[in-house]
């Protein structure tokens, strides 16, 4: 019988071997703008270990929506979409937080911005300046007596800074009207924040801005939100927001505006309009200028603000000083934390009377007096 060398054993051994390797190793998913990266990771290798729900795709998936789903605006703030329920699939559900956004198109636009909603998401700290972001449809303009705050726009959160933390993120932030901020959105948002922080549970939270054409201007956002642990049972919605605001008419391919023709207005209200490349302007985003629950608000039955003809004709925006706060706001002081509150934070009403001072001025002249603004309200 003839020996087998042993090199040629060798040999043989190290060709199987190669053979056995697999010659395209699959790679880590890469969770782009995500809170956490590395916990989002690791975690589905821990899925039957600890009983989480594995993650969803690192990419944003988006809503089968199109306008044409929702009703004409009819006088309320936002109406019912469908049966009240949003267009998650089974596979996007987790239980791991995180926040993604869209990244800008070719004009600047925002597009879907999506979260799964934790308390490990939620901010710890004051929100920062948002004021060096200028949205696409930015304009800075008040009509005064007309408009709660008199600012008409917002920069708007799509996410907002309650449940997800970020502060000036040109991704996550629109120009939206006063009423479709506080009117609008913040009711939705106070309610997902409230059963985050109230449970410790997530919310699978999707919001996406609707641009109609080339229009700069969103005419609406579609607000998907879902519980996780309790399979909706806690928050479970699905509703498109018009960004309109009454009284004025708005042409949303620029973003600029004008008193509506048949707005019933007082005669001592005055239009005030800054330069458009102006970036500090004020817009804050309040946080809970909206009180009670959002079950006592009744859907639209009804979408899509019709732009009155007399808005469609670009105007010029004369220059004017600066003004970073309406003159006159009123504001509740609490003398003894600091702390300044709009009169409808719902922080005013457990004040203790003898810390509560009433004061009408300049939100400069409150911070020179050595008071912060409150968390909440953000005044």
């Amino acid at each position: 019988m003839k020996k087998i060398k042993p090199g040629l054993i060798a040999c043989v051994v190290l060709m199987l071997c190669s053979c056995a390797r697999p010659q395209n190793p699959v790679s880590a998913p890469s969770y782009t703008n995500s809170s956490e990266p590395d916990e989002l990771a690791a975690a589905s290798s821990h899925d039957s270990q600890t009983g989480r729900l594995p993650e969803p795709s690192p990419q944003i998936p988006e809503s089968p929506f199109s306008p044409e789903d929702a009703e004409p605006y009819s006088g309320q703030p936002y109406t019912v979409v469908g049966d009240n329920i949003p267009y998650f699939s089974e596979e996007e559900f987790t239980t791991s937080s995180f926040s993604r956004y869209s990244e800008l198109d070719e004009l600047g636009r925002c597009g879907p911005a999506y979260a799964c909603v934790g308390p490990d998401l939620m901010p710890t700290q004051e929100r920062g300046q948002i004021g060096n972001v200028r949205p696409t449809g930015w304009h800075t303009v008040k009509y005064n007596e007309i408009i709660d705050g008199n600012y008409l726009y917002n920069r708007c959160h799509l996410i907002g800074y309650l449940l997800a933390g970020e502060n000036a993120n040109e991704q996550n932030l629109i120009t939206g009207t006063r009423y479709l901020n506080v009117r609008g959105m913040l009711p939705f948002e106070t309610k997902v924040a409230d059963y985050v922080t109230e449970t410790g549970n997530h919310v699978l939270y999707r919001v996406t801005p609707v641009f109609q054409d080339e229009n700069l201007l969103a005419s609406g956002v579609l607000m998907e939100a879902e519980s996780v642990e309790d399979e909706g049972r806690g928050v479970c919605f699905c509703v498109y927001v018009y960004n309109v605001q009454p009284g004025i008419a708005i042409d949303y391919a620029t973003g600029e505006s004008a008193i509506a023709p048949d707005a019933r207005t007082p005669e001592s209200a005055q239009v005030s309009r800054q330069p458009a490349a102006e970036s500090t302007a004020p817009s804050p985003e309040p946080n809970t200028e909206v009180t009670g629950s959002m079950s006592q608000e009744t859907p639209a039955p009804s979408v899509s603000a019709q732009t009155p003809e007399s808005a469609q004709a670009p105007f010029a925006e004369p220059a004017s000083p600066q003004e970073e706060q309406p003159q006159g706001t009123a504001y509740v002081l609490n003398t003894n934390t600091k702390k300044f509150h709009y009169p409808s934070c719902r922080s005013v009403d457990q004040m203790k009377e003898k810390n509560k001072q009433n004061y009408t001025g300049t939100r400069d002249e409150v911070i020179s007096m050595g008071y912060d603004p409150c968390k909440s309200c953000n005044p």
